[in-house]
């Protein structure tokens, strides 16, 4: 492990992925608790502060770059964010099931996905992980 990979990047990919990596580990404890709880909510809260800032983050790394300084990468910022609203507004409508959905696709594919992508040879954090 490297991590000091992580701090030559900066403070905005380090706290990127210090966010993004936090936001793993109470994803997973939101997922195995009880739900409808106070700490369910508060947990919930807690880790929707740390996509946005794992997603707004992100406007501000440009390493991929597909069109000027943004690629594919950045429109997953935006899905995040918007996702983010919409589990919110459905949890305070009651629509408990597209709340739900909602939140398990943003764990399962904004973090567990991506954050596979992140581990490819030549990417910081497969410098961070496995040396390099």
């Amino acid at each position: 492990m490297n991590v000091d990979a992580l701090w030559q990047e900066g403070w905005i990919i380090a706290g990127h992925a210090i966010a993004a990596v936090i936001a793993f580990g109470f994803g997973t404890l939101q997922l195995a608790m009880p739900k409808g709880t106070s700490a369910h909510r508060g947990i919930g809260y807690f880790w929707i502060g740390l996509m946005a800032v794992v997603a707004t983050s992100g406007f501000f790394i440009h390493e991929l770059r597909v069109i000027g300084p943004f690629s594919p990468i950045h429109l997953l910022s935006i899905l995040v964010l918007v996702s983010l609203f919409f589990a919110i507004r459905s949890a305070r409508s009651g629509n408990i099931h597209a709340h739900s959905s909602a939140m398990k696709s943003l764990y399962f594919l904004a973090l567990i996905l991506t954050g596979l992508f992140t581990l490819w040879p030549g990417r910081v954090m497969h410098t961070v992980i496995f040396g390099g």
